[in-house]
């Protein structure tokens, strides 16, 4: 769902405590540490064709301060934020977003858009919370392909 009270599009730019960054195409801002976002974050780098999304580890400065200009908590284990053209999205409709985005195998995620909005909240909450527990930790910028390498920003 987009933040439906988060600030106007691009506000982030007259924000003293986000550091400039090249907001040109869409960002994905994700926990580095989880397997599960490093995993999404190497399905994009592999199956975003046009290579316009970049990936944003939220324990970087710039993750922190952009979440923090969007009211999330950057400890938070929800911290999937999309930022597109100013806009921001999270939790499984930024995921959902990206996967329509990247096309090819990330349309498979289209058909969640028929399932009731506190349903999907509920899954990723649920998912988000024992992510670590369940799936354990690793570090997405550590010998990351170069392809990845290429979209970190932050």
């Amino acid at each position: 769902m987009q933040h439906t009270d988060s600030p106007s599009a691009y506000s982030y730019r007259d924000d003293p405590s986000v550091p400039d960054f090249d907001d040109r195409g869409p960002i994905t801002f994700m926990d580095g540490d989880c397997v599960l976002c490093t995993m999404g974050a190497r399905l994009i780098a592999r199956f975003d064709v046009a290579q316009e999304i970049k990936i944003c580890p939220v324990q970087s400065t710039l993750g922190q301060a952009v979440l923090r200009h969007y009211g999330v908590d950057p400890t938070s284990p929800e911290t999937w934020l999309y930022l597109v053209d100013g806009r921001t999205y999270t939790s499984i409709d930024a995921i959902i977003r990206v996967g329509a985005r990247i096309g090819g195998w990330g349309l498979i995620l289209q058909p969640l858009r028929i399932v009731p909005r506190p349903i999907l909240d509920w899954i990723y909450r649920r998912i988000a919370r024992n992510r670590y527990r369940v799936f354990g930790r690793t570090d997405m910028c550590a010998v990351a392909h170069q392809n990845l390498r290429d979209r970190l920003i932050g």
